[in-house]
């Protein structure tokens, strides 16, 4: 588990409302990189997704998934965004990931952690995080300050 650094006031307030949703460890392997050897075959990318979601919107009633985020919508989303062709960066991934996952209406915010763990031989992975929340966050949420 990696560590989260602590998130100002405001967004920290506004995800108090929110269901965290998550995906570890998930593996593909991507056509990603600018290095030579990068371009030459796919290489295996590590992904770790955190969502989060309005308590009031993902809390069922009836116990059936069309009242929650699906993880299979998540997976999806990694998988449509790696088979789109050769990315350069993981910044550019990662962004693209963010902004489909961000897309979902019962979405309010996102991090996205990818890494790739083959590259260097003496270090366990590199990698970039990144945390969004959605502009319109606190009108998503009942309780939200300004």
């Amino acid at each position: 588990m990696h560590p989260i650094d602590p998130l100002p006031h405001a967004t920290a307030a506004l995800l108090a409302q929110c269901r965290r949703l998550f995906l570890r460890g998930l593996q593909v392997q991507a056509s990603i990189g600018i290095h030579g050897f990068e371009r030459a075959a796919p290489q295996r990318l590590r992904l770790d997704i955190d969502l989060y979601v309005p308590l009031a919107a993902s809390t069922p009633q009836r116990d059936a998934l069309d009242e929650v985020v699906d993880y299979d919508f998540v997976r999806q989303v990694v998988h449509q965004a790696v088979a789109a062709g050769h990315i350069g960066l993981q910044e550019t991934l990662g962004d693209a990931v963010l902004d489909a996952l961000l897309a979902h209406p019962g979405v309010v915010a996102a991090r996205v952690a990818t890494s790739k763990p083959d590259v260097y031989p003496d270090c366990e992975a590199v990698g970039v995080e990144t945390f969004r929340l959605r502009p319109d966050a606190a009108a998503l949420l009942p309780n939200a300050q300004p």
